[in-house]
């Protein structure tokens, strides 16, 4: 009988009898192995966080890393390890998960100069206490349904570099605009976001992480354009304002 299929999409937790697995000497097989010895995060969340983390530093270096709804912080840590100019991250939540502090150990083991450089604030996205700054790199992987737009209105707000990977659109609370006659329903909010994004002055990138890992898997990333003047005013993005094509 044939073994079965290792599926980045698995939710079965990656412990340490997957250790075999990730034996090479890449950044990833390495963070793959401290995430094994924590024993707490499923498969799917390693191979997601790698992927956005990855193309967004691709793009955006540097600046403290915001990560919103990032539960037990692996996107941020990723994050510092892909760019250590980046000096600190801070990992925002309504509820901290236990695993995080089970995630950060192994993740400190091997990297020490990640110690004291990832912090947790348990908060709304929304919450005062949360101060942006135009230098930061936002950061937010399936926040569900508005809570993506939660984020980028954060990032907007202060003209801060932001990547999302949207999850479980929420068609009554999400702006599909006037194109869920000619595409399906997330995927017109998607792209009513990125159009909504350029016309607050962001550059946009539109992008995809492998759909082995997950269907939901469009990621979009901007950056506030040099020398553009914002379109319109730019925050509340689950406000619907008409057809996306208005000001055109």
């Amino acid at each position: 009988m044939a073994r079965p299929t290792f599926s980045p999409s698995s939710r079965g937790r990656l412990t340490d009898r997957d250790l075999g697995r990730f034996a090479g000497t890449t950044l990833f097989d390495r963070v793959a192995r401290a995430v094994c010895h924590a024993g707490c995060l499923p498969r799917k969340e390693l191979y997601e966080a790698w992927e956005v983390a990855r193309r967004t530093r691709r793009l955006f270096r540097g600046g403290r890393v915001v990560d919103l709804g990032g539960g037990h912080g692996l996107l941020a840590a990723i994050m510092l390890l892909l760019d250590d100019s980046s000096p600190s991250a801070i990992v925002v939540d309504t509820a901290v998960p236990t695993s995080s502090a089970t995630l950060q150990d192994p993740l400190v083991r091997a990297w020490p100069r990640l110690s004291g450089r990832v912090t947790f604030l348990t908060c709304g996205m929304e919450t005062r206490d949360l101060e942006i700054a135009d230098t930061d790199v936002v950061v937010s992987s399936h926040a569900c349904g508005a809570l993506t737009d939660t984020a980028i209105d954060r990032a907007v707000g202060a003209r801060a570099r932001v990547a999302v990977l949207p999850c479980c659109h929420d068609l009554a609370a999400c702006d599909a605009g006037s194109l869920a006659g000619w595409v399906d329903g997330p995927l017109a909010i998607d792209i009513v976001r990125a159009m909504r994004l350029e016309r607050a002055g962001y550059r946009v990138w539109t992008q995809t992480i492998p759909a082995a890992i997950t269907p939901k898997n469009r990621l979009l990333l901007g950056r506030p354009a040099a020398g553009v003047i914002p379109r319109i005013r730019a925050v509340r993005f689950l406000r619907r304002s008409g057809p996306a094509s208005a000001d055109r």
